[in-house]
């Protein structure tokens, strides 16, 4: 499910869950767990978040959310939530070497890190065709890593893009050959790992915390209403039809 490697206080995690590391409720227990261990051990100076083959992830595991009733949705949801919390605010340099399609809460958790690699497949956010809402704090992350000018179109035209336009974009920092992208992440890690860690950590939650109590206004009044479209019949029946369209299965 995951593989973590540590070299000179660089934590590498490879996300290897079934064939496109689909976030599902173990994959995100997992996820949540090394990353608030990496933040509280002392041998941890970053982190690299990487996948596997051809695809970082393929986000939510849409086939079993809508299989697998009321109570997984409820869960999951609130397992994404806390995942996506241990990323965005882990207080150490993140880099993401996105190795191919990060879609969804792949590209999400790409967007949650500091800096962001990427050798090639597309990123975005399909959730509008999809159908499914943001949790707020996923919409925060997309909003903290994604350029005003493209978040709107990003959003509701539903756009993945490959990866020239993505740098183009802004979306991501470089675009690194797949057989050289770990060697580049653990160079951009260790960089940041040089800058003082109080300072890094000071700084990096500067820069985070308005998205965080963003996200926390929005879940004030609007928890209720996206946690009932997760779990609605309609909404399920909607993922179904996108799934058939997309991947042939229901």
């Amino acid at each position: 499910m995951l593989h973590g490697d540590v070299d000179d206080g660089i934590l590498t995690l490879r996300m290897a869950h079934g064939k496109a590391s689909a976030l599902d409720l173990e994959l995100g227990g997992a996820l949540q767990a090394e990353f608030e261990g990496a933040a509280e051990s002392d041998d941890i100076r970053a982190l690299i978040l990487t996948g596997t083959g051809s695809i970082f992830s393929a986000g939510v595991d849409l086939p079993r959310l809508v299989n697998s009733g009321k109570t997984y949705v409820q869960d999951f949801v609130e397992a994404l939530g806390a995942m996506l919390q241990a990323l965005f605010v882990f207080p150490k340099p993140a880099v993401a070497a996105v190795n191919g399609h990060a879609i969804a809460g792949g590209a999400i958790m790409a967007f949650a890190c500091d800096y962001r690699l990427m050798s090639g497949g597309r990123i975005g956010v399909p959730e509008a065709l999809v159908g499914v809402p943001f949790p707020p704090l996923a919409l925060e992350v997309v909003r903290f890593g994604v350029p005003q000018q493209h978040l709107q179109p990003m959003l509701h035209l539903a756009k993945t893009i490959e990866v020239g336009e993505a740098k183009s974009m802004g979306i991501i920092d470089e675009i690194v050959p797949v057989e050289n992208l770990l060697n580049r992440a653990n160079e951009v890690a260790r960089q940041l790992a040089d800058i003082a860690p109080a300072n890094f950590r000071l700084t990096k939650r500067q820069i985070r915390e308005p998205f965080l109590r963003n996200a926390a206004a929005i879940a004030s009044v609007s928890a209720d209403e996206i946690d009932a479209q997760w779990s609605s019949p309609e909404v399920h029946e909607h993922i179904r039809a996108y799934l058939a369209k997309t991947l042939g299965k229901r």
